[in-house]
């Protein structure tokens, strides 16, 4: 699958109105006004943030945050498929994918940090296949590649 538009022209608010619309079917009453801020912070752009740039925009709203809020709502996004921890830079991104999200690959931009997501998940690829050749079993992948995304690039 190619990846999302991170790295391209596309209509941000449709791809952001479509994860809050899959996020409220997904979660219901369990996506409290905290956490369904938190996601939109995590849509706002495909830039990852870390927990404390979260708690730190959650702070200039007026919100009496606190580190444990952040992080309990970073952990509940992620728990219910709607965002990544992008293990490089120790910071989330919202999945624009939910519905068929398994194991996703992550395209990183050392020079802008947009994450793009891909559907190329290793437990379908030559990954999986060796593993099954050795008798193990795959139970979680993060497969995260660095580079430039085509802004960054210099001609």
């Amino acid at each position: 699958m190619i990846p999302s538009g991170p790295f391209e022209r596309h209509d941000h608010a449709s791809c952001r109105a479509r994860a809050l619309a899959q996020a409220d079917q997904v979660c219901g009453e369990r996506l409290t006004p905290v956490r369904r801020r938190v996601l939109e912070l995590l849509l706002e752009s495909h830039v990852a943030l870390g927990a404390y740039d979260v708690l730190e925009r959650l702070r200039d709203e007026g919100h009496r945050a606190q580190p444990p809020v952040a992080y309990r709502a970073l952990d509940f996004l992620v728990a219910q498929g709607l965002a990544h921890r992008i293990e490089r830079l120790n910071a989330f991104i919202a999945c624009h994918r939910p519905a068929d999200c398994e194991a996703p690959a992550f395209l990183i931009c050392r020079a802008c940090n947009r994450v793009a997501e891909t559907g190329n998940t290793p437990k379908r690829g030559a990954l999986a296949r060796d593993a099954r050749a050795l008798g193990f079993e795959i139970e979680e992948t993060v497969i995260e590649a660095r580079g430039l995304c085509p802004a960054c690039q210099t001609p």
